[in-house]
C-alpha cells in the first residue's frame, strides 16, 4: 500500500494559525478563564471572598481590559503601523505597563475614595481591588496583545 499524506492534519494546522482575531471571543475568554480558575481556587481553599471576587472584580476587570485593549489594537480594522512593526515583547510590555498602571491607580483610588466619600465602609473587598485590578489588567492585556499580534503580519517598511 502506498503511503498517504495526512491532509486533514495540514488543514487543521492551517486553520489554527489563520484564525482571525474576534473581539467578542477574546472578551468572553477574558471573563470566563479567571472566573473559573479563581472561583475554583476560592471554593477549594474555602476563601469565599476569592470566589466572589473571581466573578466580579477579577473577571470583570479582565473582560473590560480585554475589550478596551482589543478595540485599541484593532483601531477600526486598520492597526497602527507601529503596533505591527514593534517587536512583540516590547509592544506587550508597553501595553501591560500602561494597563496595569491605570488599573492600579483605579484600584487604589476606589479603595481610598469610596469609604471617605460614601456610606460604603472600608471592607476587605475594597482592599482586594488594589491587587485584583492591576493583576487582572496585566494578564488580560498580555493575552489579548499576544493573540492579536499572532493574527497580524508586520507591514513592510
Amino acid at each position: 500500500m502506498p503511503a498517504t499524506k495526512d491532509r486533514t492534519s495540514r488543514k487543521r494546522t492551517a486553520s489554527r494559525t489563520s484564525r482571525p482575531f474576534t473581539l467578542w471571543r477574546e472578551v468572553l475568554t477574558a471573563y470566563a478563564a479567571p472566573a473559573l480558575t479563581a472561583g475554583t481556587a476560592g471554593v477549594v481553599t474555602g476563601q469565599q471572598d476569592l470566589a466572589v471576587a473571581a466573578c466580579t472584580s477579577i473577571a470583570g476587570t479582565s473582560a473590560v481590559v480585554a475589550f478596551l485593549v482589543g478595540i485599541w489594537l484593532r483601531h477600526g480594522g486598520q492597526p497602527r503601523r507601529w503596533t505591527t512593526t514593534t517587536p512583540r515583547a516590547a509592544l506587550t510590555a508597553a501595553l501591560v505597563i500602561m494597563a496595569a498602571g491605570a488599573a492600579a491607580v483605579l484600584g487604589w483610588s476606589t479603595a481610598q475614595w469610596l469609604p471617605a466619600h460614601t456610606p460604603v465602609p472600608a471592607t476587605p473587598w475594597l482592599e482586594r481591588l488594589r491587587i485584583d485590578l492591576p493583576v487582572s489588567a496585566a494578564l488580560a492585556t498580555t493575552i489579548v496583545t499576544l493573540r492579536w499580534r499572532s493574527t497580524t503580519t508586520a507591514s513592510p517598511t
